[in-house]
């Protein structure tokens, strides 16, 4: 399944339980329309991708923490339809790695983010450094806004 962006970045994966890890997959890898993929639809590709009994409540389990504690063969048919390496779900330095490039990938695919990427490869280092500025000033505008809506 190619990784689509889920609308947010993927966090800090070092000190991440199993079922953080998982559930950032899901956050961050969606559908090419962008709606995230169900507990079934991952079963149900885990299952054909291993041959291993793999139920969307089995999954649920997981992603909630009421089971931590699943096979190899249920941790590759994860990380086969997420595309990431197994190791991504013990071991912390790659956990934190993967993380970071599963977050860009998955920003690299929004159309928009894209376009403004690919725009800005012929800038100058000046120039860079204003876009940046331009669009932290945004973000940090568009936060101001999100917390007074919220209040």
């Amino acid at each position: 399944m190619p990784l689509q962006n889920g609308g947010g970045a993927v966090p800090e994966a070092g000190t991440q339980s199993l079922a953080e890890r998982i559930e950032a997959l899901f956050q961050a890898v969606r559908r090419p329309d962008r709606t995230p993929y169900s507990n079934e639809d991952v079963a149900r590709a885990c299952r054909d991708s291993s041959g291993e009994t793999f139920s969307a409540t089995y999954l649920w389990q997981l992603r909630t923490g009421r089971r931590d504690n699943p096979t190899k063969r249920h941790l590759e048919a994860l990380a086969t339809f997420f595309q990431v390496p197994v190791a991504y779900f013990f071991d912390d330095a790659e956990s934190a790695r993967i993380s970071e490039e599963v977050a860009l990938l998955s920003a690299m695919r929004d159309a928009g983010v894209r376009d403004v990427a690919l725009r800005a490869v012929n800038l100058s280092p000046d120039g860079l450094g204003t876009v940046r500025d331009l669009i932290e000033s945004i973000a940090r505008r568009e936060a101001d806004r999100r917390r007074s809506t919220e209040r």
